[in-house]
């Protein structure tokens, strides 16, 4: 990573690395102010391996911090800020993070979270925002000032393809956070591994140095930020969105003649659903990628012939750290049986199925997922006991069921570990059920998703209540705001005398997604 921003600077320097609300930033100065960011943060004590937390909204700033991170040696941890400060505050003591950027907006989050000396290790707090020389909010005035006395020299950190630079936060079956840690190396290896195939790079997902890429995933999740890196490492444009509006999406297409972006379904059917749109206002397009949520056939069919490009479907995880698996572009055929699968290995990338006793079954065997890639997470942050679970023998075990076809296609059924993706956001119901219980009136709960048409799933909730307690959907629903993100929150809540449950006291979230679902499509009718 920092070869790359060193090589383009010098190949490319005035060549636009990043355009976010209009600014352009070069990569000659994203590789200066880069440098000068990564002094100033060996300055304040940050060493090799120290953790470095933000929490903002996407910008240039974001990725300056992320490479002066790699420069420095240490490690970014972006941090969602749709969070509450209660889960800010897990991230941050979790990872032992040393120093904090932070936009304006969400001071008041980060002041929570440190309440009571709860982040004994955050030593340094960096406001992103300030006012600029017209005396006009200024979202990078903050962080400018904070480096301008440092040298711009280049560094060299140490580091190599296999030590860390970013740490994710995501959560299991049991719904607490764990931090991802992810190597230098999970950005280059898909490029080098389809470069060496001999295979057809458009056929995969691929970058190019002369592409306009738009970033429109978080770059809180390891899709937005993997997305920019990828595309950083060839050296092309990136156009960057504080946050995700279809509307804008559609103008920053037009406008900068966007040729390449990834997108999860709900996305695409936003942008389709906006008012004027034809085919004409996307044909800067070569490629779209999506994925990150299941997708419909017919959404899928009306893509093909609004977008007029060529489309490739994802499969990964955090986990996975990169791509793993790819619907290529020569599948999306209208009526093609392939269109129901989530496509092939990747280069590089291999995929069985497993049953529960560890053996490998065959074509058309339903069983858990498992991938060996070279991009794969380092571990959990301090979980050596969830790591060696998730990583066996170099199989990197996912949390879905499915099946290999006789070409090697995967089909996917189910998600084993029941995490539920709105708009491309996973949603872990342990940690919703959780703080459910809490509530006075509810003796048992349970949370899952239901198919929906805008979102691709919505968050249910099916509560028991105490004997002789009420609770009204909006009282619930009140009583969960500010104990959990607002896109974690159910939309609905049904009340159910008992909760299925298998012999051993889990909770059969299959049946009660079942009945929940054809619930939600008799009220819809």
């Amino acid at each position: 990573m920092t070869a790359a921003c060193a090589r383009n600077a010098a190949q490319r320097p005035e060549h636009t690395a990043l355009i976010c609300e209009d600014r352009r930033t070069s990569y000659a100065r994203l590789h200066h102010d880069s440098n000068r960011a990564a002094h100033a943060l060996l300055a304040a004590g940050v060493g090799r391996g120290t953790r470095v937390a933000y929490l903002g909204r996407e910008s240039e700033h974001y990725y300056l911090t992320i490479l002066a991170c790699a420069k420095a040696g240490a490690v970014i941890v972006p941090v969602n800020w749709r969070l509450t400060a209660g889960e800010v505050e897990h991230i941050l003591r979790d990872s032992e993070a040393g120093l904090l950027f932070v936009d304006e907006e969400f001071e008041p989050t980060a002041r929570q979270a440190a309440a009571d000396g709860a982040l004994p290790s955050l030593h340094t707090v960096v406001r992103l925002d300030g006012t600029g020389p017209d005396g006009t909010r200024d979202r990078g005035a903050g962080l400018r000032r904070w480096y301008a006395q440092a040298p711009s020299t280049d560094l060299d950190p140490g580091t190599g393809p296999d030590d860390a630079v970013l740490q994710i936060y995501t959560s299991g079956t049991t719904g607490l956070p764990k931090g991802v840690v992810i190597a230098h190396r999970t950005f280059f290896t898909l490029p080098e591994a389809v470069s060496a195939s001999g295979t057809d790079a458009d056929e995969w997902i691929d970058w190019r140095e002369d592409d306009i890429s738009l970033i429109s995933l978080p770059g809180f999740g390891i899709a937005g930020i993997g997305w920019f890196l990828h595309g950083f490492c060839v050296g092309a444009t990136h156009v960057v969105m504080p946050m995700y509006v279809a509307s804008e999406a559609v103008r920053l297409m037009s406008a900068y003649g966007v040729t390449i972006t990834f997108v999860a379904p709900a996305m695409l059917q936003m942008m389709l659903d906006e008012r004027g749109v034809t085919p004409a206002t996307f044909a800067s397009l070569r490629k779209i990628a999506y994925g990150a949520a299941p997708i419909s056939e017919g959404l899928l069919l009306r893509c093909l012939e609004m977008f007029g490009c060529r489309l490739a479907q994802i499969y990964a995880s955090t986990e996975a750290g990169s791509v793993a698996v790819c619907l290529p572009p020569s599948a999306h055929t209208p009526g093609s049986p392939l269109l129901q699968a989530a496509g092939k290995p990747c280069p590089g990338n291999e995929i069985k199925v497993i049953d529960r006793d560890g053996n490998q079954v065959g074509p058309g065997e339903i069983g858990q997922v498992c991938i060996r890639t070279p991009a794969h997470m380092i571990g959990y942050w301090k979980r050596p006991e969830a790591t060696a679970q998730a990583l066996v023998d170099g199989w990197l075990h996912m949390g879905d069921a499915g099946y290999l076809d006789e070409d090697g296609y995967l089909f996917l059924c189910d998600r084993i570990n029941d995490t539920i993706i709105v708009a491309g956001q996973n949603i872990y119901p342990a940690e919703v059920e959780k703080q459910l219980s809490e509530h006075p009136a509810v003796a048992d709960a349970a949370v899952v998703g239901v198919p929906d048409d805008r979102w691709g799933e919505a968050v249910h909730a099916a509560v028991v209540l105490r004997p002789g307690a009420s609770a009204r959907p909006r009282e619930l629903l009140l009583f969960l705001r500010g104990r959990l993100a607002d896109y974690k929150i159910p939309v609905r809540y049904h009340v159910l005398e008992t909760l299925p449950r298998n012999p051993s006291g889990k909770i059969l979230r299959r049946s009660v997604r079942r009945q929940l679902g054809e619930e939600h499509q008799r009220a819809s009718a």
